[in-house]
């Protein structure tokens, strides 16, 4: 069975291995000229996400490129001193199995560990899907798959082709990410520094394995800009608007825009849909179900929805109407839990009001003095929405694997 997936970012190498270990015919179509290597931001994988990893073999490559960021330091307009705190117990509280990664470490990795048998097709995209699976692109020849899985990210290609326009589904949950490529003049390593304000925080972090460092802006609004998605100089300008006047490296690093060799900015935007698939399509990750970039723990959920979704066509022999169902049905607690869990984070890490950053640096200065068996006790004591991640039982799919995907093992 042919299986086209758009997308190589994570959700779609992940995919595309698994199909391959149940014996499916897979190619992935790329709208990048090569493997996307943009300079990129560091990402959370939590428990389910570490395991499939493990099942994969590629765990210790992972935590051989993790960031190592160990202790964040926060200055705060107003106070003399900086706020400090370990990360560690942050994580503490929310999953007992973590890995921080840059997002394209992660995604080449997973893309190394299954390209032997997968089909890539890099600078190309489909623009149009046909009910009998035949699919055009962009550049190449009209060709026809049995499946079609977006796997494209929040503004999904293929789900403007399928299900309509992004706004029917697209929730803008008040807040802004972005991220720029800056040199490591401070030289930071294993610790993250900067200032966090009402409405606007900025943080600055590097990892041992890279050349430079990222500065990460998020920050909220009462209404949502105007500005498009792939209008750069409109973002950059966004930027210099809501962050002036704060003080620390903040000129500096909005200087740095100027000559920035990677840059992301995004709308932190939750996707809500009756239904991930149509026919022989459905949606894979940020495509079908985004709960928030950097608030909602999206990248483990992409990685656990490839790997449900992979399993579940296997044991439905491909079958794609019993096998969306029950893809959707395995996940949907998951996708539930991460968009209430986004839209908590997106109030509590940037603060609202003076009162919430007050809170913010309190609770941050007890945090650190609380022993880490402390705090997980209380995040297993605070149930499923606490440590949602450590809640998810991942499914036994190995009985589906074919002689050949046994063989890569």
């Amino acid at each position: 069975m042919r299986v086209l997936i758009s997308g190589a970012s994570v959700a779609g190498p992940v995919l595309a291995y698994w199909l391959t270990r149940y014996g499916f015919t897979v190619t992935v179509v790329e709208r990048a000229p090569a493997l996307r290597k943009t300079g990129g931001h560091a990402v959370d994988l939590f428990r389910p996400a570490v395991d499939i990893a493990a099942k994969m073999g590629v765990l210790d490559r992972i935590r051989a490129r993790k960031t190592g960021t160990e202790l964040l330091t926060f200055h705060v307009p107003g106070r003399s001193r900086p706020v400090r705190m370990s990360t560690g117990k942050l994580i503490a509280a929310v999953s007992e199995r973590h890995v921080e990664i840059m997002r394209d470490d992660l995604g080449e990795i997973f893309y190394d560990a299954g390209r032997d048998d997968v089909e890539y097709v890099f600078d190309d995209s489909i623009t149009a899907i046909g009910e009998d699976g035949e699919v055009a692109f962009e550049r190449g020849p009209s060709r026809r798959f049995d499946l079609v899985v977006g796997a494209d990210g929040l503004h999904s290609n293929v789900r403007r082709l399928v299900f309509g326009p992004e706004e029917r589904f697209a929730t803008w949950i008040g807040a802004y990410l972005a991220v720029a490529s800056v040199p490591n003049y401070l030289g930071l390593e294993g610790r993250m520094e900067g200032v966090s304000a009402v409405d606007r925080i900025i943080g600055l972090y590097s990892a041992a394995h890279l050349p430079d460092a990222r500065a990460v802006f998020l920050f909220r609004t009462r209404e949502p800009l105007d500005y498009h998605y792939r209008d750069v100089p409109r973002q950059k300008e966004l930027l210099r608007e809501h962050f002036a006047g704060l003080g620390w490296e903040v000129p500096r690093l909005l200087a740095e825009l100027d000559t920035t060799p990677a840059f992301y900015f995004d709308s932190i935007t939750q996707l809500r849909m009756d239904t991930w698939s149509r026919g022989r399509v459905t949606l894979v990750g940020d495509a079908g179900y985004c709960p928030g970039p950097a608030v909602g723990g999206s990248t483990s959920l992409a990685v656990v929805g490839a790997y449900v979704l992979a399993g579940e066509l296997a044991a439905a022999g491909g079958d794609p109407a019993r096998a969306f169902p029950a893809y959707e049905a395995e996940l949907g607690a998951y996708v539930r839990g991460s968009r209430d869990l986004a839209l908590g984070m997106a109030k509590r890490l940037v603060p609202g009001g003076r009162f919430d950053l007050w809170a913010l640096v309190q609770a941050a200065r007890v945090l650190d003095h609380v022993p880490d068996a402390v705090i997980r006790a209380a995040g297993r004591l605070g149930g499923r929405s606490a440590r949602l991640h450590d809640a998810v039982t991942l499914k036994d799919y190995s009985p589906y694997e074919t002689a050949r995907g046994t063989a890569r093992a």
